[in-house]
């Protein structure tokens, strides 16, 4: 690979840095690799990509040594980013700070139980209607692993009916009060700011927002005040339309500059970077498997965010899709594949229905990566 392709990127082009081909440290020279944070592993290289104004995005594998040797050569505006990609993905956030007393901690991927307790929800609605019931399971979610249990009561589902927002608050706020003292973190799944705010003065942690902040134009000065973690998430278009027609001149790198724009808003609102998770919203507004796929596929770009990273795909139409599995429920195995895929991928959090079963598959995983970390290593 020479350099040619670095030096076609012109000045006032946006580029875009996936790594790939995670080895451990015993195949590689330090100078060949770009190491990802926390987790012991190393990239041989990356997947750089670039594109201007409208321009559909060129893209080529540019291996490490050659990224990192042939830089200086190159125009300074791209080098700057390529430069601050790397960064980023070297120095991703290790953990997040709750609050002063608690903090999470990314040193192994972490699961967010699903708790709806909504009639209509696709998956489970229904089921946990019944604030004793839902507690109940939020209980088991947590004696099988999971680490934070998230709570919705507005199903965002494709085609749902928007919630009255004191409707959503009388459904959750008592579950939130009957595991707020079970030593696990909680998230308020809802896009209205008053919600937010009530689920925060019951014990919430984490603000889950689908819309990224902009539905309810309270929602940016509620997570500023509280100061609670939020989770942006990219959607194309609302609940109700998102699944009418999505379109994309590329998934990846527009749900990622969206997600920077997002980032970007919330900043300048006054509200710090460390506290902010993105994902990037997995069946919210995307083709059923080509964009889902491709999303999990090349997960990695957004690492480059630099933030936290949730994937919630658990139980989604293109498992179904790609499986033949219509029932939703009956879709975990397919499930706790796209978990483990997201995880392997750069996922710190990944959002799931069938807890004990991902946290079992993921404890594999980390004995593999832990493992490749270490391999030739007396």
């Amino acid at each position: 690979m020479s350099t040619s392709f670095l030096k076609t990127i012109s000045d006032g082009s946006k580029t875009y840095f996936r790594p790939v081909g995670a080895t451990g440290p015993a195949h590689v020279g330090e100078y060949d690799s770009i190491k990802s944070a926390y987790t012991g592993l190393y990239y041989n290289g990356a997947i750089v990509s670039y594109r201007k104004g409208g321009e559909l995005a060129v893209s080529s594998y540019v291996p490490a040594s050659i990224l990192k040797s042939e830089l200086p050569t190159i125009p300074s505006t791209v080098r700057e980013q390529i430069e601050q990609h790397i960064h980023r993905i070297e120095h991703r956030p290790a953990g997040l700070n709750i609050s002063n007393t608690q903090r999470l901690n990314f040193s192994k991927s972490v699961v967010m139980g699903v708790l709806n307790v909504t009639p209509d929800s696709f998956s489970d609605g229904g089921n946990y209607t019944n604030p004793l019931i839902a507690i109940k399971r939020g209980r088991q979610m947590i004696a099988e692993g999971a680490t934070i249990i998230d709570i919705g009561g507005e199903s965002t589902r494709p085609g749902a009916t928007p919630v009255w927002e004191g409707d959503e608050a009388e459904r959750i706020i008592p579950v939130i009060e009957g595991l707020r003292d079970e030593g696990v973190l909680i998230s308020v799944d809802t896009r209205h700011a008053s919600v937010m705010q009530q689920a925060f003065e019951a014990g919430a942690h984490i603000i889950n927002d689908v819309s990224a902040l902009t539905f309810d134009p309270d929602s940016m000065e509620v997570a500023k005040r509280t100061e609670m973690p939020v989770i942006l998430m990219h959607a194309q278009g609302d609940p109700q339309t998102m699944q009418d027609n999505p379109d994309y001149a590329n998934v990846l790198f527009d749900v990622y500059d969206y997600l920077a724009e997002r980032i970007d808003a919330c900043v300048k609102s006054g509200i710090d970077q460390s506290r902010i998770i993105v994902d990037p919203g997995i069946g919210f507004g995307k083709r059923v498997v080509k964009d889902n796929i491709s999303l999990l596929n090349g997960l990695s770009l957004f690492q480059t965010l630099g933030c936290p990273l949730l994937v919630g795909a658990s139980r989604k139409r293109f498992i179904g899709a790609v499986t033949g599995i219509d029932d939703a429920s009956e879709r975990m195995i397919g499930s706790v594949v796209a978990a483990v895929k997201a995880c392997e991928n750069g996922a710190d959090i990944v959002r799931v229905h069938d807890v004990v079963e991902t946290v079992e598959a993921l404890k594999l995983m980390q004995a593999f990566r832990d493992g490749e970390s270490m391999d030739g290593i007396a």
